[in-house]
């Protein structure tokens, strides 16, 4: 059968408190950013492995708290002084790390947005110990920054993830299909999405049904290729 044409159109993730599993993995999380309240100097650093649910949680405050949401990234094409005049997530923060403007202009935005009684949740990846931040007085101000962490998953919210991301691509799957995928797949979110990514682009090309067989070739393939 000829290959289909594939528009590779993102899916929109749903990022709703109700779309949001939670599990022993993530409760603890959960708990702090709903008592975000109590948080030491108004400010968290939500920290977990892409795919973990970062973003979602950071949503999820977001709307509890009505803050702002913005990528480190795009920090130096913002306004300081309006963004800092409201609650705001700060997402990737581990991304500008090395990035003198970019560090720059999120030390004096900590310093302005919790001066003006705001609180502030930051999300990255990994130990912070690691992000080879060129600024120490940014540096100094996150590691003085409470932590919490998304955990490794665990069986279940492997399991409501999987079923998540198919959701997210509205994308159809038998409940039977979902044990056999999690069995076969390592035990992270990253392999969670390159799954369901590739199943759903091998669907399109080949016009064939997601089922269980579909699954068969595709975690093959995964293996195959190995680390």
């Amino acid at each position: 059968m000829a290959e289909q044409l594939i528009f590779d159109l993102p899916s929109k993730p749903a990022l709703e408190r109700e779309d949001f599993f939670v599990s022993d993995a993530n409760a603890q999380a959960v708990a702090v950013l709903e008592n975000w309240h109590s948080w030491p100097n108004r400010k968290m650093l939500l920290v977990g492995a892409a795919g973990s649910g970062k973003t979602h949680l950071a949503h999820v405050w977001a709307v509890e708290a009505r803050a702002k949401i913005i990528s480190a990234t795009e920090i130096c094409t913002q306004d300081i002084a309006t963004i800092s005049a409201q609650n705001l997530v700060v997402e990737n923060t581990d991304e500008i790390a090395g990035q003198p403007e970019a560090e720059t202009a999120l030390f004096h935005l900590h310093n302005l947005l919790l001066a003006n009684g705001h609180s502030l949740l930051l999300t990255g990846s990994g130990d912070i110990q690691t992000w080879s931040l060129g600024l120490p007085d940014l540096k100094s101000r996150l590691l003085g920054t409470a932590v919490v962490h998304l955990q490794e998953p665990d069986d279940a919210l492997l399991m409501a993830v999987i079923l998540k991301v198919f959701s997210d691509r509205q994308i159809n799957v038998s409940p039977s299909m979902l044990p056999y995928v999690l069995r076969r797949i390592d035990r992270n979110f990253a392999a969670v999405h390159q799954m369901v990514d590739m199943l759903d682009k091998v669907a399109l090309s080949e016009g064939r049904a997601v089922n269980r067989g579909l699954a068969s070739d595709v975690l093959d393939k995964i293996t195959s290729k190995g680390p």
